[in-house]
């Protein structure tokens, strides 16, 4: 709601990602045990390290948007379906993959880029579980108590998002993606 009401989520860009989003989860999803879960871990974990990277170094092409027009409805649509695929087949909604591209590929800004991340991961999770639900793989508790430590740390990260100037944003972004993406990587070498 914090996001909503601060004007961060961009509703076009929603609309252009949230649908593939799910599609793409859905489907990863109901093959995903067809698929080696430690090989994605490990590319999904590279792929965080080098938008961490990417967010952390000091440059002014980090966002393409902020100089060269509106987000571009063809790489939403694409980026949505393949980040909400992989993260169906791992049983994550893949927000620190999406942030990045949004920045990156998509063209949204920073602030905006953040609440409409948001807003595409709960849908994507709410497919991904969906999707998941016909193979009987969700452990329930781990649900519980992942929503339950989850939801007040984006409720506190909702409010300080826009106490943040943008760099600030951007570099924490960053420091957060390559810790989460050395983790996946040694959890799908382990």
């Amino acid at each position: 709601m914090t996001h909503i009401r601060a004007g961060r989520i961009d509703w076009r860009l929603f609309a252009w990602m949230a649908p593939p989003s799910m599609a793409g989860a859905a489907a990863g999803a109901l093959v995903s045990a067809e698929v080696p879960a430690d090989a994605l871990l490990i590319a999904i974990g590279a792929t965080l390290v080098v938008f961490g990277i990417d967010l952390i170094r000091p440059k002014a092409s980090v966002q393409r948007a902020a100089g060269e027009g509106p987000p571009s409805a063809r790489t939403a649509v694409v980026t949505g379906a393949v980040i909400g695929l992989l993260g169906g087949f791992v049983g994550l909604i893949l927000g620190a993959l999406r942030l990045p591209a949004l920045l990156r590929f998509v063209g949204a800004d920073a602030f905006r880029a953040v609440g409409t991340n948001v807003a595409v991961g709960f849908c994507l999770g709410v497919a991904g579980l969906v999707g998941h639900l016909t193979g009987g793989g969700v452990d329930w508790t781990l649900l519980g108590v992942g929503a339950a430590s989850s939801v007040p740390g984006s409720i506190l990260g909702a409010r300080l998002t826009g106490r943040l100037d943008e760099r600030q944003l951007l570099r924490t972004v960053g420091a957060v993606l390559l810790v989460a993406g050395a983790a996946l990587v040694g959890q799908g070498i382990a």
